[in-house]
């Protein structure tokens, strides 16, 4: 007997931080697409100079490249350049969800700062540094909770919203100091608003990667110091995919997850 997640023919998904080819918001984009989603791809616009060379020798471009993925599908994609650090153009990107697809259904806060000069001992970390990453990861998705789950609650016919933190805001290591404290204050945000939002029939969760080989974590060299890196810390010896990630998130959001809510699931091979 076949079995299959069920509950996301025809409903909508938006999905931030979804523009990079080697990553997590990508496959949980075009997974849920997969699975029956409409979605809209929230991106930064950023400049294709600064793409990785992988992307610019594949010609990528970002959010308009994952809607062709998703409209190959046969589902509707709308990419859109918005800062989610910005409560305005945030408000201004829900109107036009709601004026375009009159629903939310599905909400996937995974825009994220990227590993610049935070990774330092808190002492050492510069005050800009800091408020880059928390204005980006933790106000960013506040700003996008709160406004997509009062478009929910405007619809009455509930909705999902799925966080992406970390397995950093149980490790608490040294030098993330910036990068845990806004993920560790996620997790509260996502337990709040699930008890909030509950009555709504809107349920909240996060989803805590591991180590995933996106290329978020090219810092880190490949061969012999990743394979080592593996080793060491995931019992399951690989790191994660960003179709890991996105499975995980797709049960959330699916009917067989319908009672889970106010969670924080660790996807990190063995290593939390």
């Amino acid at each position: 007997m076949s079995y299959a997640l069920t509950g996301f023919e025809g409903r909508l998904a938006v999905v931030t931080g979804a523009g990079r080819m080697r990553s997590i918001g990508r496959p949980i984009a075009v997974e849920l697409a997969r699975a029956g989603c409409d979605v809209v791809l929230v991106g930064t616009g950023r400049d294709p100079a600064s793409f990785p060379e992988e992307e610019q020798l594949a010609g990528w471009r970002d959010i308009d490249s994952v809607a062709e993925e998703i409209q190959a599908l046969g589902r509707r994609a709308l990419p859109v350049v918005a800062d989610v650090s910005d409560p305005a153009e945030v408000e201004a990107l829900t109107d036009r969800i709601m004026a375009e697809f009159g629903r939310f259904d599905i909400l996937v806060n995974n825009a994220g700062a990227a590993r610049a000069g935070d990774r330092v001992p808190l002492l050492d970390l510069e005050l800009e540094d800091w408020h880059r990453v928390l204005h980006t990861n933790l106000d960013g998705t506040f700003y996008m909770c709160r406004s997509v789950a009062r478009a929910m609650r405007t619809t009455g016919k509930g909705g999902v919203i799925i966080n992406l933190s970390t397995l950093g805001a149980r490790l608490l290591a040294p030098g993330t100091g910036a990068y845990a404290t806004s993920k560790l204050a996620i997790n509260g945000l996502t337990t709040v608003l699930a008890r909030e939002l509950g009555p709504d029939q809107i349920r909240v969760n996060a989803v805590a990667p591991g180590i995933v080989d996106t290329s978020r974590l090219d810092d880190i060299p490949r061969g012999d110091v990743w394979d080592q890196l593996v080793e060491n810390y995931i019992p399951l010896r690989r790191a994660g995919t960003g179709t890991d990630i996105a499975h995980a998130v797709l049960f959330l959001c699916s009917d067989q997850g319908s009672w889970i809510s106010g969670q924080h699931l660790y996807v990190d091979g063995g290593q939390g």
